[in-house]
């Protein structure tokens, strides 16, 4: 990143610009409206925008709007906010990472796809959204993460993943930790990711620049996902907030929010499971919970830089004011809300996703509380490109929310349903989870909807998520339910997750042969496991003795 603005080439700063976009929007929006269908075939990209998706990792969709965002200066999203549309309810399908985009990139909910985990994603010829705009006519382009077909997925999140129904208790993660590197001057602390960033900017500055048919760019950041702590051992994950003091520079330490956490007796039995299992339940002083957050929210502004990276070179090529710009992520960050870190969890910091839209025909300055989700993309995108939309998608377009159209341009589209859906089955939660959220209510559901408690909460009086109204309002609770099973046979789903865990591991253990002791023993668990290994052995025969009707 280079220039006084931070951009390689950049001409004007990121407020100039919003202004000149502001003026620009208005002015095509007044002779004509790019996105509307009613002017051309239906399949035919001609005269179709073309469209920029910037899909980050781990981003608090809340931070893209008030009070959230007065943590850290974002100036490319505030950007989008000015001239395009910020969707104030958009969730994942999936708070982890190959599920929610492999919901994304098929349009389908996660018990539809079975990526029950970061390890079982798509099949890899499966038909995108990106494949159907190449059918027709759209140049297409993709550099970074995609991840739908199998994510980053250690031998140990696999086996951590298959064996959550076992009766034990085990550290997994290694404690979250900040660490600071470089000077005031180091600003590509995820290298990789503005490598990728590169690449895409200057695709668009040497060759989309002279392409006649409409584009479709896709461009997926790694950050802010937690960085790899390979001091925890040989098998280890995500537990190192990185950034630099750049970065760091962009957060006001003092509008920092400490969590409240409750006592660790009082969580929900799956809390605490998750809690401890990503080795979050012992004692963190003020400094490091505040340092956690504040770290996150500076690798949070590295990740908006790239983002304002593709916008200036859109700008610099005259290509913006006939590009719709979406920027979004697969799902939130914990950030030691709820006293733990990472994803994995239906509380609105874990599954609350940004979602901002602009461009020609794109309203501006414009805020939606309506709720969507990542499968929405799928739907949306075809809309752009006006190639008729498939009717077995568990999405809907957002094109008519988005849009200032005539109200009989948008008639024949299915209109959103009032809410959407979550589900999780991977690893460091020892129950599949299911969640329905509707205008103010977040229903939460597990297993087999009996032998653990659900959780109900109202955001509008609770945005916090503190405490459980469940059995205080057990109408709600009910209705909620039946809707959500009206979706979802979540019983079942959790019951076929069960035996495809059986199965896997089983699979997994025959294949180690006599190696199976000491292969399982090395695992993330290791400190925990070396301590009792057969009662851990022990656990894990036991679990494979019980049987489960599908």
């Amino acid at each position: 990143m280079r220039g006084r603005c931070g951009g390689g080439g950049r001409t004007m700063g990121l407020a100039a610009l919003a202004l000149l976009l502001l003026a620009a929007t208005r002015w095509e929006g007044a002779k004509a409206r790019p996105v509307a269908r009613g002017r051309l075939d239906a399949g035919s990209s001609q005269g179709a925008p073309s469209v920029v998706l910037v899909m980050c990792d781990s981003f608090d969709g809340r931070l893209t709007f008030y009070p959230g965002n007065q943590t850290v200066t974002l100036p490319s999203i505030n950007l989008i906010k000015q001239c395009g549309t910020v969707f104030l309810n958009a969730y994942t399908n999936s708070p982890i990472c190959c599920p929610s985009r492999a919901a994304m990139w098929s349009g389908l909910f996660t018990h539809l796809t079975e990526s029950w985990n970061n390890f079982k994603g798509l099949d890899p010829n499966y038909t995108t959204w990106m494949d159907l705009m190449q059918k027709h006519g759209y140049h297409t382009q993709k550099y970074g993460k995609i991840d739908y077909t199998s994510g980053h997925h250690s031998v140990s999140n696999r086996v951590e993943a298959w064996t959550r129904d076992v009766d034990f208790l085990l550290r997994q993660e290694g404690r979250p930790m900040v660490n600071l590197t470089g000077n005031k001057t180091f600003v590509r602390v995820m290298e990789k990711d503005w490598q990728n960033t590169d690449k895409a900017a200057s695709w668009i500055r040497n060759e989309a620049i002279n392409i006649s048919q409409p584009f479709v760019l896709y461009l997926g950041l790694n950050l802010p996902h937690p960085y790899p702590s390979p001091s925890t051992g040989e098998n280890f994950g995500s537990s190192t907030f990185l950034t630099s003091p750049y970065w760091l520079e962009k957060v006001r330490y003092e509008a920092i929010k400490i969590p409240k956490w409750p006592p660790l007796s009082d969580m929900h039995p799956v809390d605490y499971y998750s809690s401890y299992t990503k080795n979050c339940t012992g004692k963190f002083t003020i400094k490091e919970i505040r340092d956690i957050r504040a770290f996150y929210y500076a690798m949070c502004a590295e990740t908006d830089a790239m983002l304002g990276e593709i916008i200036s070179a859109l700008s610099d090529t005259g290509l913006l004011k006939r590009t719709i710009v979406i920027f979004t992520a697969d799902h939130g960050e914990l950030a030691m809300e709820h006293q733990q870190f990472y994803k994995m969890s239906m509380y609105e910091a874990s599954s609350h996703v940004p979602l901002l839209v602009m461009g020609p025909g794109i309203k501006v300055h414009h805020h939606l509380s309506n709720v969507v989700s990542l499968v929405d993309i799928y739907p949306t995108m075809l809309d752009i490109a006006r190639i008729p939309v498939l009717q077995n998608l568990s999405g809907y377009s957002l094109l008519p929310l988005l849009v200032e159209t005539a109200e009989d341009e948008h008639s024949f589209r299915r209109p959103h349903a009032p809410w959407v859906l979550s589900e999780f089955h991977g690893c460091n939660v020892n129950s599949s989870t299911y969640m329905l959220r509707t205008d103010k209510w977040k229903y939460i559901a597990y297993s087999d909807g009996h032998s653990v408690p659900p959780q109900l909460f109202d955001l509008s009086a609770d945005p916090d998520e503190l405490t459980n109204i469940a059995t205080t309002f057990p109408e709600v609770t009910h209705s909620l339910d039946k809707k959500l099973r009206s979706i979802v046979n979540y019983p079942r789903v959790s019951a076929f997750v069960h035996k495809y865990n059986k199965k896997q591991f089983i699979n997994w253990k025959q294949s180690l042969g006599q190696n199976y002791s000491s292969v399982i023993a090395n695992l993330r668990w290791h400190q925990d496991w070396f301590k009792e290994p057969r009662k851990y052995e022990d656990a894990i025969h036991r679990w494979l003795q019980r049987n489960i009707n599908v």
